[in-house]
C-alpha cells in the first residue's frame, strides 16, 4: 500500500480467530531518512521513536535497516487465545513541532489464522454463500417448474423474475468460490473474481429492474408505460452501475486507503436511491387503483388489485430495511467473531422476499389476485343458462385478466 499524507493516520483492522492460537503476523514498514522521528505503533504494546531500534511487545527491540534514503524494519506477532480480539496497524507522524515534509509510507502485512487468510468474522462466509447460492437454483429451479405449468397464464416478466434466481444463485456460487481461494491463498484469483464481479452487476441491474417493471402494474395493470414511469428506469439503472462501481473498488481497495471512504459513502447514498426510486411506480400504481376502482365500475378487480399492491409496498419498505439499516446495525454491535451474521441476514432477508414475490405474482391462473374478469357482464359469476335439449352440452368462454381465454363449462 503506497499512500502520501502529512500527520495522518493509516490504519488497518484485523481480528484474530476465537479460541485458537494465531500464526505469525509479519509487518515490513519503509521510512524515508529525513523522517528519522516517525514512530510506529502496533496497538496494543508496540510504541517507540524509530531511531537505530524500535521498542516492542514484550520489551523486544525491532532492528531498523537503512537503504539508501529510506528506512525499513519488520516484526512478527503472535496472538494467543487469550489474546484474541480486533487489532489495528496505526503509523504517526510525530513532528516535534517541525515543519512537515512530505514522504512515502510502504507496509506489507501477512496476517493468517490457524485455517487460513480469513479473519474470525469471514470464515463462516464461503459456507453460507455455497449453501444460499443451492437455496437461490432450487427455488429458481421451483419457479420455472410453475412457469411451465401454467405457461398460458406467464407473461414476459415472470421469466424475467426466474433469470433473476438463476443470476442470484451464480453470484453467490462465484462468491463463495473466490473467498475459498482468498481463505486458501491470501488473496483472490483473479479470473473467479472478475466472474463474481460480472455475475452481481447482472443481478442488481436485474433486481431493481423487475422490482420497478412490478411495480409500474407493467403486465398485471398495463402493457405500457407512462413517460413518468420511463425516467424512472433512466435514473435506476445508471445509478445501479455506479453503485456496482463503488462496490468493486470498495472490494478491491485497503480499508486504510484514503479513496475507500469516499466510495463507501457513494455506495450507501447510491443504494438508498435506488430503492426509493423503486418505491415511486408502486404508489402511482395503487393511487391509479383506487382512482379507477370508483370511476369504471370495475370496483372487486380494481380493489383485489389494491390489495395486492399494498402487500407489495410493504414487502419492499421491509426489504430495504432488514437488507440496508438492520444489517449496519447488526454490523456496528455484534462481537468481531459474529460479523458472518449481517451476510446471513441480508441473504435470507432477499430470498425470503424472492419467494413472496414470486407467490404474490406468480401466473394468473393460479392466481386469485389476477385472474378477476375484465369484462362488466362477466362480474355475474353465477349465470344460470336455461336448461334445454338444444344447450345440454354447452360450454361458455371467459376470459381471464392476462386477457388469455380458459374453458369453463356449466353445470345443468
Amino acid at each position: 500500500m503506497m499512500k502520501k499524507t502529512d500527520g495522518e493516520k493509516a490504519r488497518t483492522k484485523r481480528e484474530n480467530v476465537d479460541d485458537k492460537k494465531k500464526e505469525p503476523s509479519v509487518g515490513k514498514t519503509t521510512i524515508p531518512k529525513e523522517n528519522s522521528h516517525d514512530k510506529a505503533k502496533a496497538t496494543p504494546a508496540v510504541s517507540s521513536t524509530v531511531s537505530q531500534k524500535v521498542e516492542s511487545l514484550d520489551g523486544k527491540w525491532l532492528e531498523l535497516q537503512q537503504d539508501g534514503d529510506s528506512y525499513n524494519f519488520s516484526f512478527r506477532l503472535t496472538m494467543s487465545a487469550s489474546s484474541q480480539g480486533l487489532y489495528n496497524l496505526d503509523f504517526h507522524n510525530c513532528f516535534n513541532g517541525k515543519s512537515l515534509s512530505p514522504y512515502s509510507l510502504h507496509v506489507e502485512i501477512t496476517e493468517k489464522n490457524p485455517d487460513g487468510y480469513l479473519s474470525a468474522g469471514e470464515i463462516p462466509l464461503p459456507r453460507l454463500y455455497i449453501s444460499m447460492a443451492a437455496i437461490f437454483f432450487a427455488a429458481a429451479v421451483v419457479w420455472t417448474y410453475t412457469l411451465l405449468k401454467y405457461r398460458y397464464s406467464v407473461f414476459k416478466i415472470h421469466w424475467l423474475m426466474a433469470a433473476l434466481a438463476y443470476t442470484k444463485a451464480v453470484s453467490l456460487l462465484f462468491h463463495s468460490i473466490n473467498y475459498h481461494f482468498i481463505n486458501s491463498e491470501g488473496h483472490p484469483i483473479e479470473g473467479w473474481a472478475v466472474m463474481y464481479y460480472i455475475t452481481h452487476l447482472l443481478k442488481g441491474a436485474l433486481l431493481f429492474i423487475t422490482l420497478a417493471l412490478i411495480g409500474t402494474g407493467f403486465a398485471f395493470v398495463k402493457y405500457i408505460l407512462s413517460d413518468k414511469e420511463k425516467k424512472i428506469f433512466m435514473i435506476v439503472i445508471p445509478l445501479q452501475v455506479l453503485a456496482n462501481v463503488s462496490y468493486i473498488i470498495i472490494e478491491e481497495t485497503e480499508e486504510g486507503a484514503s479513496e475507500y471512504t469516499l466510495w463507501r459513502e457513494i455506495l450507501f447514498l447510491v443504494d438508498l436511491i435506488c430503492c426509493g426510486a423503486v418505491l415511486f411506480p408502486v404508489v402511482w400504481s395503487i393511487r391509479h387503483l383506487q382512482e379507477a376502482s370508483n370511476t369504471d365500475g370495475k370496483a372487486a378487480m380494481n380493489l383485489e388489485k389494491l390489495k395486492l399492491f399494498r402487500h407489495y409496498y410493504v414487502m419492499i419498505v421491509c426489504y430495504i430495511y432488514f437488507t440496508r439499516i438492520i444489517a449496519i446495525l447488526l454490523e456496528l454491535t455484534v462481537p468481531f467473531q459474529w460479523q458472518w451474521c449481517q451476510e446471513f441476514l441480508v441473504e435470507v432477508s432477499t430470498l425470503i422476499f424472492f419467494v413472496l414475490t414470486g407467490f404474490k405474482f406468480r401466473p394468473a391462473s393460479n392466481n386469485p389476485y389476477l385472474q378477476l374478469p375484465q369484462d362488466e357482464e362477466d362480474l355475474e359469476m353465477d349465470e344460470v343458462i336455461t336448461e334445454s335439449g338444444v344447450l345440454e352440452g354447452i360450454h361458455k368462454v371467459k376470459k381471464t385478466s392476462n386477457g388469455r381465454e380458459r374453458q369453463r363449462e356449466v353445470a345443468l
